[in-house]
């Protein structure tokens, strides 16, 4: 990087959003953070607010620009965002239709069997690299279509869209895009493609006029309303939270891989230029496209990561704070023989069980809070074992696992992970990722990096986790979560 101005990231997750003031050499010079209220309707259901998002981001950002020294200072904006979550509004008016159904959300999971029963499956997932599943965007813009009924009477004025797009429209007044590696996550955008599919629109009865314009990851999108940060801001960069914590990581050659752990778990190898073909249960997705080159990802998916902790703390009462976790596994030597199934949402990759539920399996009179907790976390490694087993199926072996996200900071829980998986895993000093990752791509969009190796410079240092746990227990432990799991 070359420019001494700064690049803003809007980091819009699923618990909170945020606005990061970066320097042009990497360094975290600000942040501004706000809490998203969580809707729960009934069970399997979540929602968010869209214009509470819209409101509290702007928020964010405004303190990030006067601390920047205006918009002036700020050469580009990148935006990352939680991935799926559908938000519907009216062109005319910019008002939401209804709550923005979250990428946890199981609502369709009914309609997802149908189209499975009916045979559409291997289309969907040989076009678009996903599986049928209430994950992903479609089903849900399906939903809203068939359930509100204002939605269905715009016409060519309902627009969909992620929470990027919801977030760009708003920035710019008007600017209806999405950016590739988005687009890739809605089941209605071909891997190779350059716009969305007729006939996946056609199957899922999502009009064409109701989705954005498909833009690559990098580039002069658009400039903000001057009015919103004080002056006209370009937006340079977009991408999934996912993909963005991928590149935040560093993981810029075919065959590195990394392990977000924030509400949900995501692994990403990434596949090079190749469009890769899971025959494992695992998805094929856009990385980035960056310079008119397009790069492919093999994910997996878990559901409910940093969200079981919340749980045990919120609705449990195991926790006073999530940071207890740690101390509490520490202070048991094992977990009793506990093992906990953590399907709140379902299970994601590779089981893709959307009906399963949440279970604790091996209660005893002797077990305490703090086995449970354990177990609890010892999840995580039980699920990205599987995982691994299917990404070196697939031809994505890790050698090295990168990790990132809020519930990384558990050194326990990162070590854990590193002995059940038997290979090193390393964590960078900044485990948000997924922000960087979106400084970056701003970055070559605005100018200021000539491109992703150039970008190698501003990628965090890490501290490694060397495996040590002994081929007895290890053993042990995944017979028990296999028993568990039922497989």
């Amino acid at each position: 990087m070359t420019d001494e101005r700064r690049i803003l990231v809007l980091d819009e997750g699923t618990t909170s959003t945020r606005a990061i003031l970066y320097s042009a050499r990497g360094e975290v010079l600000g942040c501004a953070q706000e809490e998203l209220t969580q809707y729960y309707p009934a069970p399997g259901l979540v929602e968010h607010d869209a214009a509470e998002i819209w409101e509290r981001t702007l928020r964010c950002a405004r303190a990030m620009v006067a601390q920047a020294g205006g918009a002036g200072r700020i050469a580009g904006i990148g935006v990352t965002n939680q991935r799926e979550t559908v938000v519907a509004w009216d062109r005319s008016t910019g008002k939401p239709l209804t709550r923005a159904i979250v990428w946890q959300d199981r609502r369709t999971e009914e309609r997802c069997r149908e189209l499975r029963d009916a045979g559409h499956e291997a289309a969907i997932q040989q076009a678009t690299g996903l599986l049928l599943d209430p994950y992903f965007s479609a089903s849900k813009m399906e939903w809203i279509l068939r359930n509100v009924p204002e939605a269905r009477a715009l016409g060519s004025r309902l627009a969909f869209g992620t929470v990027e797009s919801w977030l760009v429209w708003n920035l710019t007044g008007g600017l209806h895009v999405s950016d590739v590696t988005n687009a890739s996550r809605t089941s209605l955008f071909p891997l190779e493609g350059a716009s969305w599919d007729e006939g996946l629109c056609d199957l899922f009865g999502v009009p064409l006029s109701a989705l954005p314009e498909v833009v690559p990851s990098a580039g002069a999108f658009g400039t903000t309303r001057a009015d919103l940060l004080g002056g006209a801001i370009p937006v340079t960069g977009l991408a999934g939270d996912q993909q963005a914590a991928t590149i935040g990581q560093g993981c810029f050659r075919a065959g590195e891989a990394k392990a977000t752990l924030g509400t949900g778990a995501f692994i990403l190898a990434n596949m090079g230029t190749r469009p890769p073909r899971s025959a494992h249960r695992l998805l094929g997705t856009v990385l980035c496209e960056v310079d008119g080159v397009r790069t492919f990802a093999l994910e997996g998916s878990v559901f409910a990561a940093g969200s079981v902790v919340k749980w045990l703390r919120d609705s449990i009462g195991l926790l006073g704070t999530s940071a207890e976790s740690e101390a509490l596994a520490r202070s048991v030597p094992d977990s009793g023989g506990v093992v906990v199934v953590p399907a709140l949402s379902g299970l994601g990759a590779p089981y893709w069980k959307p009906d399963a539920r949440a279970s604790i399996h091996g209660l005893s009179f002797a077990t305490t809070r703090a086995h449970l907790v354990r177990a609890a976390l010892e999840a995580m490694a039980h699920v990205f074992h599987d995982l691994g087993h299917a990404f070196a199926a697939d031809g994505a072996g890790w050698q090295v696992l990168r990790l990132d996200g809020g519930m990384s900071a558990n050194d326990w829980l990162a070590q854990d992970i590193a002995d059940v998986l038997g290979i090193r895993c390393e964590r960078p000093v900044d485990v948000e990722t997924t922000a960087r990752g979106a400084a970056i791509l701003a970055a070559i969009g605005a100018g200021l990096c000539p491109s992703l190796d150039h970008a190698r410079t501003i990628v965090a240092p890490s501290a490694a986790f060397e495996p040590g746990m002994a081929a007895q227990e290890r053993h042990g432990r995944l017979v028990r979560w296999r028993e568990a799991i039922g497989g």
